[in-house]
């Protein structure tokens, strides 16, 4: 079940953060010029270093959710970063995918930590099915943790239950975006970004 009150204390400090612009557009300009860094940790350092680590991927992707607008490419990217997977090719490819395409029925969340579930376990051979069963391992391992914290993957109940007591349906004309933004949704929604990478990244962390 999830923790109503623990996620409601969570959305309240997005809404009020002093988030450091300079840094996060520092940081993404030079992974828009030099592309995705590659892994070099070692699993023991990878294994030693699992609490800054989450901590980290969690952070980064409620920033770039506020700084890109963005849920699904933000959790993506956090990932894609951490882990050395991908190239921002793929992050692009995630535009439409905050909410489904904006029908509402996706979360970004879970749609960028899927993306990274599959850079991480899959492979480019088609004929590999080992690694497509290791990534539908992967994916049901993290659907049900999100919903189990979440109470939902679509965006209307989360908006509901979760961030505002109502969904916004951001989408859906230009007026609902104005009214989304003015109720700090991208500050707010940064929630789903940070639960779907931290969760995507012990995945990684515990399997690989």
């Amino acid at each position: 079940m999830p923790d109503r009150a623990a996620l409601a204390a969570r959305v309240q400090e997005l809404a009020e953060r002093d988030w450091d612009l300079d840094a996060i557009q520092a940081r993404y300009k030079k992974l828009a010029a030099s592309g995705i860094p590659r892994q070099t940790l070692t699993r023991d350092e990878i294994l030693a270093n699992k609490p800054q680590i989450l901590d980290r991927v969690q952070r980064r992707a409620e920033e770039y959710n506020w700084f890109a607008r963005n849920c699904a490419k933000s959790t993506a990217l956090a990932l894609l970063e951490e882990f050395g997977l991908g190239n921002m090719e793929i992050v692009q490819a995630l535009s439409p995918f905050p909410g489904f395409g904006g029908t509402g029925w996706m979360c970004g969340g879970v749609t960028g930590s899927l993306i990274a579930l599959g850079l991480a376990f899959g492979s480019d051979d088609l004929q590999n099915y080992e690694a497509v069963g290791a990534t539908i391992v992967a994916a049901r391992k993290f659907m049900p943790r999100f919903e189990e914290q979440v109470g939902a993957v679509v965006c209307p109940k989360i908006h509901q239950d979760v961030v505002f007591g109502r969904y916004m349906d951001p989408a859906a004309s230009p007026e609902n975006m104005e009214q989304f933004a003015r109720a700090k949704g991208f500050e707010k929604c940064g929630l789903l970004p940070g639960i779907g990478a931290r969760l995507a990244a012990e995945i990684i962390i515990e399997t690989k």
